[in-house]
């Protein structure tokens, strides 16, 4: 039991730093545990009024670390929330995003207008979201189908979807470097291939001259993908994702 319990500890803290490392708080951390290494050198030395000092500190520091840090613990809750350990409870939060996002892909199909979505995994987007606007609103489809509407400031670039949130809309991906022989296919499909070479992301592409629907992930690519097909895509695992995806043709 000792050993499960010192796991499951270690689990929770590492967990904890991961959910910190992107934000200014690991920073404040690290002054925390230089204050606690002052603290204990100055229980050595004998240093009373140090100790004093400190231990005041110490003693609002709880409720200081509520008012300096509710951002990141806000972030951090929200991204906990989004952990693959609590997906069986947000199951119905991801028959809402699948149906938003099926709803926004066959409706820019529908009316021939050129788009690119991509939705984060494991692999976090930052330097892509960054070539973008941060938009940080909910998903759907109103709003998806809004940003990629012809004529608007964000409609050339890409979308990135993190958990529920629009991150990000106008980001410029990579393009792929493998040619093509389906001419067909134009820069946001190149940028799709690109960027699921690079990340584990899922990047959907609705074509402006053929109006059809492609799924890219893993470096592979399923062109001609209905809604249902879609759906079933976006609802699946990780890697039974990628297993569905079919090779697009290259040129050798």
């Amino acid at each position: 039991m000792d050993l499960i319990e010192v796991v499951v500890v270690a689990a929770v803290v590492y967990r904890i730093l991961l959910l910190l490392q992107r934000t200014r708080a690991m920073q404040m951390i690290l002054g925390v545990l230089l204050l606690g290494f002052v603290y204990v050198l100055a229980r050595l030395l004998d240093f009373s009024l140090i100790r004093t000092l400190l231990e005041t500190l110490f003693q609002f520091g709880a409720i200081a670390a509520l008012v300096v840090f509710q951002p990141e613990l806000r972030a951090a809750l929200a991204r906990l929330g989004q952990s693959r350990m609590l997906k069986f409870f947000g199951k119905m939060e991801s028959r809402f995003l699948v149906d938003e996002i099926a709803e926004a892909t066959a409706e820019l199909s529908r009316t021939g207008v050129g788009a690119i979505i991509v939705m984060e995994n494991e692999m976090g987007l930052d330097e892509y979201a960054a070539t973008g606007t941060a938009i940080q609103a909910r998903v759907s489809s109103e709003m998806l189908t809004t940003i990629f509407t012809p004529h608007s400031p964000l409609h050339d670039g890409a979308v990135i979807i993190v958990g529920d949130t629009i991150k990000s809309a106008g980001a410029i991906l990579p393009l792929t470097q493998t040619p093509l022989q389906d001419k067909s296919m134009g820069t946001r499909h190149r940028a799709a291939l690109g960027l699921s070479e690079e990340t584990d992301a899922l990047v959907i592409v609705v074509s402006e001259e053929t109006s059809r629907i492609s799924v890219a992930q893993a470096g592979r690519m399923e062109v001609g993908v209905d809604v249902d097909r879609l759906r079933r895509i976006l609802q699946g695992s990780l890697p039974e994702r990628a297993k569905g995806l079919e090779l697009i043709p290259t040129s050798r």
